[in-house]
């Protein structure tokens, strides 16, 4: 497995009628693959995200997604980012993510989080909790997870979950990879030295020096090499060949959650902004932005979302024509 570079859809509000909207899902897809991105993925959640857009916009379900997107694509792994560890049963989730592996004939990652948007919880009757339960509930779900995905029979006993001689079947693989995603120094970092072949860090990027330092100490907490865990950071790219137009956008999208005048704000406001994990501009530009902001601290590979225009032909060719070659080995 590796996940240099993914293409993540965040946002379905493309202004087409129900009936059209995978379609669009499934093209964007498409041309991540044929543009050279190592995995396509979609979110995990019910509502849309309060920073992206309003609770009523249009949300579809991930795993059916990544079905349909498993017969509408050849090559492009397949992955929700990252699954709500809240919303299923874990052994359901082992066996939900196994049979996408059937279906795509081996594309399948298990993206996997804790689960934190409490809207969605409370209209769907889904239980919260606190967070010390929700990372209890992770770490027992990866424990009865992991040994379903890699042909082993399940049996445990937790505060939360129990299993008794779980068995999946069928599979194409032992071997299906596990990716956490999220920013946590402790919880989900120590998660993802004891389980995990892929962690997408999601923070602002001025904080990675700061992650990279905390994952490395609980991989030596874990007594685990660094170079057997890879790691991406997820991005948000506004790319658009006319670099003024793209920074008009994003001017936009942050005017509509109070931030104006970034030209005007202290270094240290702003990396307190979603604007700081960002990046805008034509697409030589952003590749830099990329380069020199994430890539340079050490981190594997780039998760990118074009939240704004990704559904317009063209944009996800462009940004992987202008990302590829930085993290080409």
């Amino acid at each position: 497995m590796s996940i240099r570079l993914g293409y993540q859809m965040p946002n379905f509000s493309y202004g087409v009628a129900p009936r059209d909207l995978f379609p669009a899902v499934a093209a964007q897809a498409r041309e991540a693959e044929a543009a050279g991105f190592d995995a396509a993925f979609v979110m995990d959640h019910f509502y849309q995200l309060p920073l992206i857009g309003a609770p009523e916009e249009p949300m579809l379900e991930a795993y059916t997604t990544l079905s349909g997107l498993a017969a509408s694509t050849e090559r492009i792994q397949l992955s929700a980012l990252v699954t709500g560890n809240t919303y299923r049963n874990p052994a359901l989730t082992a066996k939900t993510v196994t049979t996408l592996d059937v279906v795509s004939g081996g594309r399948a990652v298990l993206g996997i989080g804790a689960g934190w948007f409490e809207l969605e919880h409370q209209a769907y009757g889904f239980d919260f909790g606190t967070f010390t339960e929700r990372f209890e509930k992770l770490e027992e779900s990866l424990e009865i997870i992991t040994p379903m995905l890699r042909g082993q029979h399940s049996t445990f006993d937790g505060k939360w979950y129990r299993t008794n001689d779980a068995m999946n079947e069928p599979r194409v693989r032992d071997d299906l990879p596990i990716l956490l995603g999220g920013g946590g120094e402790k919880k989900t970092f120590g998660l993802a030295a004891r389980f995990a072949d892929h962690l997408n860090i999601i923070c602002n990027a001025s904080e990675l020096p700061r992650k990279l330092d905390a994952l490395h100490a609980r991989l030596d907490e874990a007594g685990r090499d660094p170079k057997t865990l890879e790691t991406s950071f997820l991005a948000f790219v506004i790319v658009d060949e006319d670099g003024d137009r793209a920074r008009k956008t994003q001017a936009e999208m942050l005017a509509r959650i109070g931030i104006t005048d970034l030209g005007a704000m202290p270094n240290e406001a702003l990396r307190n902004t979603p604007a700081d994990r960002q990046f805008v501009g034509t697409p030589d530009e952003v590749a830099e932005q990329i380069q020199s902001r994430v890539l340079d601290h050490g981190i594997d590979g780039i998760i990118v979302n074009l939240v704004t225009n990704g559904h317009e032909a063209g944009t996800v060719e462009l940004a992987g024509r202008a990302l590829s070659p930085l993290v080409q080995s």
